[in-house]
C-alpha cells in the first residue's frame, strides 16, 4: 500500500471516529501513533509517542494557555462580566434592541480577557438572558445574540485558538493577537447592525428599556475601566515588545487577580473554582494539542499535505476559488466538530496549501478562526447554541438556531470583507517590532 493511501485512510478513519463523539485528543494521538508505527515500525512509533507527549507538556510556549484561561476564570468569578454588561446596558439599554446590543458589547469586552468562545457564551447567557426576558425581548433574538456574540471569544485576543494555530504553524502569537483586534471590532459592529436592522423591521422583537441620565452613563464607565486596563497591559505589552505572549499572560493573570482582591469581589470558593476550571480546561487543550502533534507527524511521513498542496497549485483555477473551497470545507466541518478539533485536524493539511498559494499565514489564521466561529453556531453541533440552551432551559433549541441565522450572515459578510481587504487583519501586525 502506498504512503498516500495510508494517509488518506488515516484521515477517513479519524473523521469517522470524531463523528462518533470519541475524545478528540486521544483519537488523533492513537491514530497518529498507529499510522506512524505502521509506516516506520513500532520502535520509532513508541519513540515518537514518548517524545511528543513530553515536548508538548513541557513546552514553555504552551504555558500561555493556562495563564490566559486563569485570567478569564478570575474575571468571571470576580464579577467583571456582570460589570461589563451593566455598563453596556446603561449606554445602550434605552434603545430599541439596546439590551441585545449591550450583550454584543459585553461579549466583546469579556472576550478581551477570556479567550474562550464557550466561556464567553455561558457567562453572558447567565448575565443577560434574565434581563432581556424581563423586558419582553423575543427569546429567539436574545438567545441567538448571546450564542453568536459569544463566538467573539476566539477572535478577539487573547484567543486560545490563535495560540494553538501559532504553535502548530510556527507563527508569532503576538502578531496573531494583533491581527484579531480590527476584525473583532468589525464583526462586533456587523452584529450590532444586524440587531438594529432586525428591530427596525419588527420593533416588537426588542422593546426599549428605561432611559438613563448622563451622570449614570459617566458613572457606569467604571465597569469597563478594569477590562480596558487589563487588555491594555496584555496587548500593549505584546505590541510594543515589552512582554512575550507568555509574560503578558502572566502579567494579565496577576493584574486580574490583584484587581479582584482589591475590589473584594472574589470569594475563596470562587478562587478555588477558578483554579479547578483552569486545570480542567488547560489539560483538555494540552491533550488535544498532543494528539494533533502526533497525528501531524503521521501526516508528514505519508506526505499527504504536501502532495495536496502540489496538486492544488496545478489546478486551472484562480487561487481565490481554491480558498473558497477551503472555506467551504471548514464551514461544513464546523457543523459537526468543535472549533479546536477542527483547527487541529485541518491545519496540517490546509496550511501547506495556503502557503503554496502565497497567502499570508497571519491573515490565513484570522480567516480560519472566523470560519470556525461560524461552526460554533451552525446546526447540528453548534456548541455555543447548546451552551446557551443549557442556560436558557425554557427556550426551544430550534428557536435559538433560528435566532443565530441572521448573525451567520454577519459572519459571512465579515469573511468576504477580509478576503477583499486583507490589510484589515494585517495592518496592526505590520506595525509590531
Amino acid at each position: 500500500m502506498s504512503l498516500t493511501a495510508i494517509g488518506i485512510i488515516g484521515i477517513i478513519v479519524l473523521v469517522i471516529l470524531l463523528f462518533s463523539n470519541m475524545p478528540v485528543g486521544f483519537v488523533m494521538g492513537f491514530l497518529g501513533f498507529v499510522g506512524f508505527s505502521y509506516v516506520r515500525g513500532l520502535a520509532p512509533g513508541l519513540s515518537l509517542l514518548a517524545r511528543d507527549v513530553f515536548e508538548v507538556f513541557s513546552s514553555y510556549g504552551l504555558t500561555v494557555i493556562p495563564l490566559f484561561v486563569f485570567m478569564g476564570q478570575i474575571a468571571f468569578h470576580s464579577g467583571i462580566s456582570r460589570r461589563l454588561y451593566d455598563s453596556a446596558y446603561v449606554f445602550l439599554g434605552s434603545r430599541k434592541g439596546g439590551l441585545a446590543m449591550a450583550t454584543v458589547g459585553a461579549c466583546a469586552g469579556f472576550s478581551a480577557i477570556s479567550g474562550s468562545t464557550n466561556a464567553t457564551a455561558a457567562t453572558m447567557a447567565t448575565v443577560t438572558l434574565p434581563e432581556m426576558k424581563r423586558y419582553n425581548y423575543d427569546m429567539s433574538l436574545a438567545t441567538g445574540t448571546v450564542a453568536a456574540a459569544g463566538s467573539l471569544g476566539i477572535l478577539i485576543p487573547p484567543s486560545v485558538i490563535f495560540i494553538v494555530y501559532g504553535i502548530l504553524t510556527e507563527q508569532s502569537i503576538g502578531k496573531l493577537f494583533a491581527a484579531g483586534i480590527l476584525p473583532g471590532i468589525l464583526l462586533s459592529f456587523l452584529f450590532l447592525m444586524t440587531i438594529y436592522l432586525r428591530v427596525l423591521k419588527n420593533p416588537a422583537l426588542a422593546p426599549p428599556g428605561p432611559k438613563t441620565s448622563l451622570k449614570e452613563k459617566i458613572r457606569s464607565f467604571a465597569g469597563v475601566l478594569e477590562t480596558l486596563v487589563i487588555f491594555a497591559l496584555v496587548m500593549g505589552g505584546i505590541f510594543f515588545g515589552i512582554f512575550t505572549p507568555t509574560e503578558a499572560a502572566a502579567a494579565g493573570a496577576f493584574l486580574t487577580l490583584l484587581l479582584a482582591i482589591i475590589r473584594k469581589q472574589l470569594s475563596w470558593e470562587g478562587f478555588v473554582k477558578s483554579l479547578a476550571d483552569t486545570t480542567r480546561i488547560s489539560c483538555m487543550v494540552m491533550v488535544i494539542v498532543t494528539g494533533a502533534v502526533i497525528f501531524g507527524h503521521f501526516m508528514a511521513v505519508t506526505r499527504v499535505p504536501f502532495q495536496l498542496a502540489d496538486w492544488v497549485t496545478t489546478l486551472p483555477l484562480p487561487k481565490s476559488a481554491i480558498m473558497g473551497v477551503i472555506i467551504m470545507v471548514y464551514l461544513f466541518g464546523g457543523c459537526f466538530m468543535d472549533a479546536l478539533a477542527m483547527i487541529m485536524l485541518t491545519i496540517p493539511i490546509f496550511f501547506p496549501v495556503s502557503q503554496a498559494l502565497g497567502y499570508d499565514p497571519i491573515w490565513f489564521g484570522v480567516v480560519i478562526v472566523l470560519i470556525t466561529e461560524m461552526g460554533v453556531i451552525t446546526p447540528p453541533v453548534g456548541v455555543n447554541v447548546y451552551v446557551v440552551y443549557g442556560v436558557a432551559k425554557d427556550v426551544p433549541l430550534e428557536a435559538i438556531f433560528r435566532g443565530v441565522l441572521p448573525m451567520l450572515a454577519a459572519l459571512l459578510i465579515c469573511n468576504l470583507i477580509l478576503l477583499i481587504f486583507p490589510q484589515i487583519a494585517l495592518f496592526l501586525p505590520g506595525l509590531m517590532r
